[in-house]
């Protein structure tokens, strides 16, 4: 089971993370992202439906522009509803 789960999320990592539907533990694959800032993502994105663009993680507390440009080819957003 522990090597499914890190061959799945090693493929995660080869393909961008869409925002408004990672768990937790794909957003941690992310660099600089750990369980607290993931857990952080989650509950922002529940809160208010989903991040229109990448300028929306930056009301996420822990994430800052430099944070966002390092992971900005590895994240992408799908369309809220």
């Amino acid at each position: 089971m522990k090597i499914i789960l890190m061959l799945t999320l090693f493929c995660l990592a080869l393909f961008a993370i869409d925002i408004n539907k990672a768990s937790v533990e794909e957003l941690k694959t992310l660099n600089g992202i750990g369980a607290k800032k993931a857990e952080s993502i989650v509950q922002y994105r529940t809160q208010h439906k989903c991040f229109k663009n990448k300028d929306d993680l930056l009301n996420v507390k822990g994430i800052g522009k430099a944070l966002l440009e390092k992971n900005e080819d590895k994240i992408s957003f799908s369309a809220c509803k």
